[in-house]
């Protein structure tokens, strides 16, 4: 079977993965079927990616701190 370019159609799912066709369809039998999926969530390598770049910074932020608040007690004793 041949399918015209123009006659594929990209539609949102909703919240529970279902695609409103409209009401040119009521009533009639539709076929349809999926050529791709695209997902607007990150996958798990960049999730994971992104906590190791946070989890990196956040001890760099605290050495730089610990090394800030060090200096700080010190100037009070002077």
């Amino acid at each position: 079977m041949k399918v015209d370019a123009t006659d594929l159609k990209t539609n949102e799912t909703d919240d529970r993965g279902r695609v409103y066709l409209g009401t040119e369809y009521a009533n009639k039998r539709v076929t349809v079927a999926v050529v791709e999926v695209e997902s607007d969530r990150p996958d798990d390598d960049e999730v994971a990616a992104a906590y190791r770049e946070a989890s990196e910074s956040a001890e760099a932020l605290a050495e730089e701190w610990g090394e800030t608040s060090d200096e700080a007690w010190e100037s009070l004793d002077e």
